[in-house]
């Protein structure tokens, strides 16, 4: 039973707890059981947080560690009642992060992560691509670790940036968030009343991501066919596509089209068993498209995008994560039709072209409507249409600190 411990609560005995099992890690780390952890908020995600340092060097081995702490698999329910796991792909999320070696330090990183999708039916822990959500909170996680500081007499301004490795797709990210003088130390400060996010209650700190060069994240080309605009072949029907890999390659298609295949004289059920059946389909032929694995269901990622129906968004969109509908959007998703819609003649250019929107060729935010409310989203390019950037802004939250059960 995985058990957690508010760090507003900290006792002498939990300290002495804690101190206990680091000298069992030391000792013997491939039996730590429980492992300390962190629970934090990132974005619309949640997901457990540990020390690289923590677990066996063996990734093999990380399996039976991260099912045990998610409470996977749950195959009766789907719940993970008997673990950290949430019962939907948002929350059942691991973030491994460690310190930067000295290579990367060379280089100006901070620390490096892993970031981690655990099943929740079944067994599969998938490290084929990252979270944008939970990326926003690992530079946080860094600090608080001690992976990395700063010194507060070089400090300009109120905030710091934390350059971060993701070992997933071998990009850079950094994440900006303010910073306060407590303990002797620079600490992240999370509760600043800055930015109100769709999807979370109330208003927090803005942390803005920044992710650097994402193009090719896993195929190693923004378009990984070398077209904007591609077709797929399912159940006899051809359907236009967009495959476009930015933070995560992503599988794109109209709403227009997905309705005239799946059901032409009625309205969408995303839910519905058809329409997920249909969108895996259409997932699954993109994937072999872009040469990727169409069994790996966290990548591509698919989403349906639909034309502005009102003035406070440009463009709207129902993405799904892991076969199911997701509750807001996969930040990597957003980011990813951020850039696609400066893209020319990519699905996502075409439906926002008819909003006579400048700032689709300038580096002004997206603003892209889903389930929850809105978000924006932006991307920098170069003159030659090299993507140098992808950016968000998020909001997060420590939950809670101390060990886990696995």
């Amino acid at each position: 039973m995985p058990v957690l411990f508010s760090t507003a609560h900290f006792s002498s005995k939990l300290h002495f707890h804690r101190v206990h099992v680091l000298h069992r890690l030391h000792r013997k780390f491939t039996t730590l059981n429980p492992i300390p952890a962190t629970f934090l908020r990132g974005g619309t995600s949640k997901g457990v947080f540990l020390n690289r340092a923590h677990l066996p060097e063996d990734q093999s081995k990380w399996a039976p560690i991260f099912l045990g702490i998610m409470g996977s698999p749950d195959t009766a329910n789907g719940l993970q009642i008997n673990g950290m796991g949430g019962g939907i792909s948002s929350l059942s999320k691991i973030c491994v992060v460690g310190s930067a070696s000295a290579e990367q330090k060379a280089q100006g990183i901070d620390a490096e992560y892993t970031f981690v999708q655990v099943g929740i039916r079944d067994t599969t822990i998938d490290l084929s691509g990252n979270c944008g959500n939970l990326s926003s909170m690992v530079g946080v996680f860094a600090m608080d670790e001690g992976f990395c500081s700063r010194d507060p007499s070089t400090l300009s301004g109120t905030t710091t940036t934390i350059r971060l490795h993701n070992t997933n797709t071998n990009k850079t990210i950094d994440t900006t968030f303010p910073v306060t003088f407590a303990g002797g130390s620079l600490q992240p400060k999370l509760d600043i009343p800055q930015t109100v996010m769709a999807g979370v209650p109330g208003k927090a700190s803005q942390i803005t991501l920044e992710f650097i060069s994402p193009a090719g994240a896993r195929t190693g080309k923004l378009l990984p066919t070398g077209k904007p605009l591609d077709s797929v072949n399912v159940n006899d029907q051809e359907i236009p596509v967009s495959l476009i890999d930015a933070t995560n390659p992503t599988v794109f298609v109209s709403y227009a089209d997905f309705c005239r295949v799946l059901r032409p004289l009625s309205l969408v059920d995303f839910s519905a068993p058809d329409s997920r059946e249909l969108m895996e389909s259409i997932r699954r032929a993109g994937a072999v498209k872009m040469g990727l694995d169409p069994n790996t269901q966290a990548q591509p990622k698919i989403a349906v995008l639909s034309p502005s129906c009102n003035s406070d968004h440009d463009i709207g969109i129902h993405a799904f994560s892991m076969g199911v509908l997701h509750k807001a959007v996969p930040m990597t998703v957003g980011l990813c039709l951020g850039v696609a819609a400066k893209v020319g003649g990519t699905l996502a250019w075409h439906l926002t072209k008819p909003m006579h929107l400048g700032k689709v060729k300038e580096s002004e935010l997206i603003r892209i409507k889903h389930p929850s409310g809105i978000v924006e989203v932006g991307a920098d390019f170069r003159a030659d249409g090299e993507v140098l950037k992808a950016k968000v802004v998020r909001t997060g939250r420590r939950i809670m600190q101390g060990v886990v059960w696995w």
